[in-house]
């Protein structure tokens, strides 16, 4: 079973527009999910990668091809020229994972790589990155080498896969360090699309471009990404979002779910903010996040 958990090394180019925040030089897991040689792993490993190898059990690289990444559930998939001798994980079901269970979390390097585990919680998770899952697992203590990393349940299948690490709230006790996986449930429907198209055919959502922090139920702009479409609407980083389309907003789960529920990517999106003891209203022209990753061959003089 843990065969099927492999080293993942991507290198990306210094002018990758994700280089400066996820580095030229990445690592994390991946497990085999099929014959064919696919591998999935958690996204930002092999954004805008240039060159991914895949280390296998025999410790040998092989050189390996993005075949997608889905920037709605954080899922990346890639594949290796020549399919690993190694069995492939068989998915499990995430939603028969509940608070409370004991889960395996193997990252690669076979036992060594592997810890037990188990859930903490079961609940909504908003990225400061306008990302948001519905029932994002949880569990605990947290596992250092989480990038990529398989969720295992009790009958050996595969459940989730590692994002993050994080602080997970406990009713009277504060916060424990733990991780984020995503469900595996989520895959399940767009698998076979991105596989064979490399994306969904679901329209992809407006993108504003922002990284943003929740205090209170407002909302603070933390980041801006350059050229993206909030820097080009003049959003700067310590604007407070009062609402979306004359909406008031309650957090940043209900912030993206207004933006999304605008319609596609390219669609406009009117933003009521306050900068120091002004509040000025600016639209935004969304993108689609797919494009302004697209890595494009650097300029030679």
């Amino acid at each position: 079973m843990l065969k099927a958990v492999v080293k993942i090394r991507a290198i990306v180019p210094d002018y990758a527009r994700s280089a400066k925040i996820l580095g030229t030089e990445r690592e994390g897991s991946g497990v085999v999910i099929d014959s064919r040689g696919h591998i999935l792993t958690i996204g930002y490993l092999i954004l805008e990668a240039e060159t991914l190898e895949v280390v296998g059990p025999d410790g040998k690289a092989v050189i390996a091809q993005s075949t997608a990444y889905d920037h709605r559930t954080g899922f990346g998939i890639l594949r290796v020229d020549k399919p690993l001798e190694v069995k492939p994980m068989e998915l499990g079901k995430s939603s028969e994972v509940k608070e409370g269970d004991p889960v395996l979390v193997a990252a690669h390097g076979g036992e060594d790589g592997a810890m037990g585990a188990r859930v903490i919680s079961r609940k909504e998770f908003a990225g400061y990155w306008e990302y948001l899952l519905d029932e994002a697992i949880f569990t605990a203590p947290p596992h250092t080498n989480f990038g990529g990393a398989a969720l295992i349940d009790r009958q050996g299948k595969l459940v989730g896969i590692g994002s993050l690490f994080t602080q997970i709230p406990i009713a009277g006790l504060g916060a424990i360090p733990g991780n984020m996986f995503v469900p595996i449930d989520y895959l399940k429907p767009i698998l076979s699309e991105l596989i064979d198209k490399g994306q969904t055919s679901e329209p992809p959502r407006p993108w504003l471009g922002v990284n943003a922090d929740e205090s209170h139920g407002r909302i603070f702009v933390t980041r801006v990404t350059p050229e993206g479409p909030a820097e080009r609407a003049g959003l700067k980083i310590g604007d407070i979002i009062l609402t979306v389309d004359k909406r008031e907003i309650s957090g940043l789960a209900d912030f993206y779910r207004k933006i999304w529920g605008l319609g596609k990517a390219g669609v406009e999106v009117p933003l009521s903010i306050l900068r120091g003891i002004q509040i000025r209203d600016i639209i935004v022209k969304s993108a689609d996040r797919t494009q302004y990753y697209q890595l494009k061959p650097k300029r030679r003089i």
